[in-house]
């Protein structure tokens, strides 16, 4: 009976999660009944390492750029980035696609949710792009592919929860992220430029005076990602004093200087930002729990025995992970994704000589790309119902962005220096593990 209540206890978690259970009653409902019914312990086990999680460093940055990203999405500040953006490089061949990419990577780096950018930013962006003579579709899949790529780029609330659940310096893991992201914008930035090369799409002229007023009109929120970017990347400052300053400038910026956000609907924001701290904050207690029982078990030992038997390189090894985990992230909400299979992949990895913050980078690169993979996606299904378009037709235009980005993934799993040069230039850290 007790070797075949593993399988009873899948199926009936399973059977929750297909008919829409809280993922934190789920994984934290598994961890009780594992140490209850296998490990013959008390449920205590549990409790403790939920307490525990609010001592976890980087913890109080959570709920603060949360709160920051609720607020810069309820105001007009996604408007005055596009117009600065586009009076900067509107004059390069395929300018507005970098506008595009660059707009959608910063708004979800400071919000955190790539679905939020979408929304926000793709009302705007759409009808620009197809009256600049893009084709509706080309701007779909570029909305919703570039509506990903902030997940690398600090302080995105991604690397932070992957640092806590993963046990890796937050800012170090910042810096490592820099040069992949760079490399995805780069990507789908460079992808539009040849397609407005290719369809001939014409330019707008360059104008001081357009750039100047667009400039002062985003006077108050230029300076957040320098503080920001600045603050973390140069040692000033640490991940939960960032998340004080941006919360702060938020205020300070859309509250008062644009007011834009009246005081009576700022508690609204707030009350917002607080259900969703609170739903993440307890999926990711309930996963130190189960991580708790996993670890008791030796799991990651067991999968460890069975990989080595299969898998002998580490290259096959991180092809076999970039598969897995887009396909965990096509069908698992981000957060949930980092809290449930990082503790598994993680010891695995350590041992075929994968850095720890490389891995980190491949883990959140793939959960990116996993926003846009068919056919679960949850950006597929936001684009689907803001521009009111099919689902499949949606697919054939992500396809193109996403097979440039895979490829842009797999530089990063097999070429670590880009991942590892940043983090030593600044100093973060002493040499990485060789690969």
């Amino acid at each position: 009976m007790e070797s075949s209540l593993p399988i009873i206890l899948g199926i009936i978690f399973l059977f929750c999660f297909l008919v829409g259970a809280p993922l934190f009653s789920i994984i934290g409902g598994a961890a009780v009944v594992c140490f209850s019914l296998i490990d013959h312990q008390s449920m205590a086990a549990v409790i403790i390492e939920m307490t525990r999680l609010a001592n976890a460093p980087g913890i109080t940055a959570v709920p603060l750029f949360i709160f920051a990203g609720y607020i810069l999405a309820e105001s007009k500040s996604a408007d005055r980035i596009i117009r600065v953006s586009n009076a900067f490089v509107g004059w390069i061949p395929g300018g507005l696609v970098i506008v595009c990419v660059l707009v959608s990577t910063l708004f979800t780096a400071m919000s955190g949710a790539s679905g939020v950018t979408i929304i926000a930013c793709g009302g705007l962006l759409l009808p620009t792009l197809v009256k600049d003579g893009y084709s509706r579709n080309f701007a779909m899949g570029l909305i919703t592919a570039a509506g990903s790529s902030g997940v690398l780029v600090a302080p995105s609330l991604p690397i932070i929860i992957y640092g806590m659940i993963g046990q890796v310096d937050i800012t170090v893991l910042f810096e490592a992220c820099a040069m992949p992201a760079f490399l995805i914008v780069a990507c789908l930035s460079l992808t539009g430029v040849t397609y407005a090369l290719w369809k001939k799409i014409p330019t707008h002229s360059f104008h001081f005076k357009t750039l100047f007023a667009a400039l002062w009109e985003t006077k108050w929120e230029i300076p957040l990602p320098f503080i920001v970017l600045i603050g973390i990347y140069g040692g000033f400052i640490t991940v939960s004093e960032a998340a004080v300053s941006t919360v702060v400038y938020v205020l300070f910026s859309e509250c008062l200087m644009y007011r834009e956000i009246p005081m009576k609907h700022l508690l609204k924001i707030l009350i917002d930002s607080i259900i969703t701290t609170g739903s993440i904050l307890m999926v990711l207690g309930a996963a130190l729990g189960f991580t708790n029982f996993l670890v008791d078990r030796e799991i990651p030992q067991l999968l460890l025995a069975k990989m080595q038997l299969a898998v002998h390189s580490h290259i096959t090894f991180l092809l076999l992970v970039n598969a897995v985990l887009l396909f965990v992230g096509s069908i698992m909400e981000i957060f949930s994704a980092i809290v449930v299979v990082v503790p598994l992949i993680a010891p695995v990895a350590i041992a075929y000589g994968v850095d720890p913050v490389h891995l980190g980078v491949i883990f959140l690169a793939n959960l990116e790309l996993g926003y846009l993979t068919p056919p679960f996606g949850i950006n597929l299904f936001i684009s689907c119902l803001r521009f009111d378009a099919p689902i499949m037709k949606l697919y054939r235009q992500v396809l193109p962005f996403l097979a440039i980005m895979i490829m842009a993934l797999l530089l990063i799993t097999y070429w670590p220096r880009l991942t590892t040069w940043l983090v030593d230039v600044l100093g973060g850290r002493p040499a990485l593990l060789p690969m």
